[in-house]
């Protein structure tokens, strides 16, 4: 039933990988089992993939990590296993990066749209609008829409056959779902366009082809910019309304994040995403997780505790400290003998 998917996570804690850029034609390789493996034993109730491309042209970077294909569920299926070994649940998030596909890796020194002679592409998008910095995209036709929605369907399958826990649809950080739910990049006359219910139109396809595919008692979550920060573009009170459109299609848990469709001036501070997780959750009463520099224990109790959030998200905090929960744990006087530990890690529960 729909009431045991809540409560499929034991605990507030989740990790959000990160996207690692070092995957070669999509699959996951050591460094990938080290990254999520150095978690799976820091007590985290899910544990979540960088964000990972339904298409060869959906990743945001070529070293982006991919699950199109029986190479690349069989490498994650390796990973799955590793961690669920460790007694610890983990899902996928599945995306496609639109007009922000193609890009070089943050830590290089090209910036931008990665040329085909060095393995990029020609990204795709709602319309034919690029991110400032980045080259301009082909606007999608409503055929090869389709086949971005059949595409997430064939991932949710490999997804499912892989192991996984829980699937996280991405539609944030001015990705192409959030491309299509933005006026701001998504200026289509026809039925993907225009009225809210336009512009949400592929996303609610893509969940529903999603939860056909996906197993009535595993959790799917999408993953929502709350707002874009500028003038005329995506709004909490849109991110409301269309978190209650997903969840009556079948999604347990809308994560809200902000930002990402254009460059914007944000006001980074620490929990400053939380507000937009209340309020969402508040409008749709949906089960919501909140994220952004949200660090110390004490300040992820106070957003459950207030009614803010039903789930703490953890991105930077945790690759800083891949025992965060344990060490909050510690830190928020919870009794040792509910907290179990590996046999080997026994001594650091007390």
């Amino acid at each position: 039933s729909r009431s045991e998917r809540y409560t499929y996570i034991p605990t507030i804690d989740v990790l959000r990988g990160l996207c690692q850029y070092s995957a070669i034609d999509g699959l996951p390789n050591d460094w990938h089992l080290m990254h999520l493996g150095s978690h799976a034993l820091g007590g985290y109730g899910l544990l979540l993939t960088e964000a990972t491309a339904v298409v060869p042209e959906g990743r945001i970077s070529p070293q982006d990590t991919g699950l199109w294909n029986d190479a690349q569920q069989q490498a994650w299926s390796r990973i799955v296993d590793f961690v669920h070994d460790r007694d610890t649940p983990v899902g996928i998030q599945l995306s496609h990066a639109g007009r922000k596909s193609a890009t070089f890796r943050p830590w290089e020194a090209d910036h931008g749209t990665v040329p085909a002679s060095q393995g990029g592409w020609q990204p795709a998008a709602p319309s034919a609008i690029a991110y400032p910095g980045y080259g301009t995209p082909t606007e999608l036709t409503v055929e090869e829409i389709a086949e971005v929605v059949r595409a997430f369907g064939a991932a949710a399958v490999r997804a499912d056959s892989a192991g996984f826990d829980v699937i996280e649809i991405h539609a944030a950080h001015g990705y192409l779902l959030h491309q299509f739910l933005s006026p701001l990049s998504n200026q289509r006359t026809d039925g993907y366009g225009g009225t809210l219910a336009g512009r949400a139109r592929l996303l609610l396809e893509v969940v529903s082809e999603v939860r056909a595919h996906w197993p009535e008692r595993k959790p799917v979550f999408v993953r929502f910019s709350g707002t874009d920060w500028s003038e005329g573009g995506w709004t909490v009170q849109e991110t409301a309304e269309v978190s209650a459109w997903v969840v009556d299609r079948g999604v347990d848990l809308v994560d809200i994040s902000s930002g990402g469709l254009v460059p914007a001036v944000i006001p980074v501070g620490p929990g400053y995403q939380v507000p937009l997780a209340r309020t969402v959750r508040e409008i749709t009463a949906a089960p919501t997780g909140a994220v952004g520099l949200i660090t110390e224990p004490q300040q992820a109790e106070q957003i459950l505790a207030e009614g803010s959030a039903d789930v703490v998200f953890l991105a930077r905090a945790a690759l800083r400290d891949p025992m965060w929960p344990r060490r909050a744990a510690h830190e928020l006087g919870v009794d040792p003998k509910t907290v179990p530990f590996p046999p080997q890690y026994e001594r650091a529960a007390w």
